[in-house]
């Protein structure tokens, strides 16, 4: 017998606690009306006082102060008096692992990856699972969508963008298929995703490390170059036969979706750009680190950039210390399209209002940056048709605050994604509660 399977026993009783215990929402069963607020639309600037109201889980109205609703007949509305309080569209972690790892040091809870270095079937909705601890965290800071990627090797499959709160893969489901991520190769002394080539099997480094780079982004064209020749061979006869890890590429070949580049340094931006416009994609930086030096050419080609992280040190040490946390306003004054993830563990996304908050501080504004984390994340994922904003006819995913998400003492109060109300208990809180009554049955003897 494998000596693991006598650990089984003793192992699958220590992950039970790490799934979520809490159900997920209800349908919307009546209109809800959230009046007396002050609407934070992102698209249509601040309304104080007003009205937002919706059904069937999609906003119906946004009104004016004093601008009645017209409600629908039948069921009777759900009216809540905001007093004054804060409504916000659900923020969305653009980059992140979560639901994708439970338990880091566990491998049977980790699925970010599959075999082999170039796997563009791979669909990260598929790993998700819908009852991770980690999601509840997340909703309870008003993280309410993510872009789930997955990782390893050149072609690690294909990233989703899901809402937080559903019973079922499917149901979590906002655009399954947002487009293939590609870990593009650095350079030699260059620093980015992959921090340059793999040591072979022995552990020892390439003879060649340029070459070995070469041949690997080479390895990530030969891809595309036979998913192409599949596409065009299959639509001249559809008898061929289908062929999934071709099929994957399909989308991204027609431009239907993006294809996200993993890619930090100088060099490693614009050769990852030039390749995919002269292959006819339509890239997203995804790093971007270095993008700042790179800004004529990705406004050349529309080429957005999803910086990921704020929170970190410099590249150089010559660098000012400050230089992570500029550098979305100088992507912002260059006229790069861009918005800002974590850049850090799928546990941390809850911290994504605090990345943006530091942007604002550093020259970004409070305004742009509360977009970076809405509405010009969805515009990248290419979901702003249902989130990113509070606009009639997208999805009611908002969130009600006692004050704006930059401020660490701002409490979210209530939660709806696509109008249903979440439960913002997580794990944590109920810890933090358990505790808590401790202190109170000592201070009570």
């Amino acid at each position: 017998m494998h000596p693991f399977r006598c650990l089984l026993p003793l192992l699958l009783p220590s992950l039970a606690p790490a799934q979520d215990l809490l159900p997920k929402a209800a349908p919307q069963p009546a209109p809800v009306v959230l009046q007396n607020a002050v609407l934070h639309t992102i698209d249509g600037g601040v309304v104080l006082g007003g009205t937002l109201w919706f059904v069937d889980g999609t906003i119906r109205g946004v009104l004016a102060a004093g601008e009645p609703p017209q409600l629908p007949g039948g069921v009777p509305p759900r009216v809540l008096d905001l007093q004054g309080k804060h409504v916000f569209p659900g923020l969305i972690s653009a980059v992140t692992s979560l639901g994708l790892i439970e338990i880091g040091a566990v491998a049977q809870t980790v699925d970010t990856d599959e075999t082999g270095e170039l796997t563009p079937e791979a669909l990260a909705l598929v790993a998700v699972n819908p009852d991770s601890t980690a999601i509840p965290v997340a909703r309870s800071n008003g993280v309410l969508a993510a872009g789930v990627f997955p990782s390893g090797g050149l072609l690690p499959g294909r990233a989703s963008v899901l809402q937080l709160d559903g019973w079922t893969n499917q149901e979590l489901a906002v655009r399954a298929e947002a487009g293939p991520v590609i870990a593009w190769p650095a350079l030699p002394g260059e620093r980015g995703p992959r921090r340059g080539p793999r040591r072979a099997a022995d552990g020892e480094a390439p003879a060649d490390p340029v070459a070995a780079t070469r041949q690997r982004r080479q390895r990530i064209d030969d891809a595309f170059t036979a998913a192409r020749s599949w596409l065009d061979a299959w639509t001249a006869d559809p008898r061929l036969g289908i062929d999934i890890r071709h099929q994957a590429l399909v989308l991204a070949l027609r431009r239907e979706v993006p294809v996200f580049v993993l890619a930090s340094d100088q060099e490693q931006i614009e050769s990852a750009v030039r390749w995919a416009i002269e292959r006819r994609l339509r890239p997203v930086i995804v790093g971007g680190e270095q993008a700042d030096a790179c800004t004529a050419l990705l406004k050349q080609h529309d080429v957005p950039v999803i910086v990921q992280g704020v929170h970190r040190l410099p590249l150089r040490d010559d660098l000012p210390i400050d230089e992570p946390f500029t550098l979305p306003a100088r992507l912002a004054t260059a006229g790069v399209r861009f918005c800002i993830a974590t850049g850090s563990d799928f546990s941390n996304d809850r911290n994504l209002p605090y990345h943006a908050a530091t942007a604002a501080a550093y020259g970004l504004g409070e305004a742009r940056a509360l977009a970076a984390i809405t509405l010009d994340a969805a515009r990248i994922l290419g979901v702003d048709d249902r989130l990113g904003s509070l606009t009639v006819g997208k999805d009611a995913t908002l969130f009600v605050a006692d004050g704006h998400p930059f401020e660490l003492a701002t409490k979210i109060e209530r939660a709806f994604v696509q109008g249903r109300e979440i439960d913002l208990r997580n794990k944590q809180t109920e810890l933090a509660k358990k505790y808590r009554e401790r202190y109170r049955q000592q201070r009570g003897k």
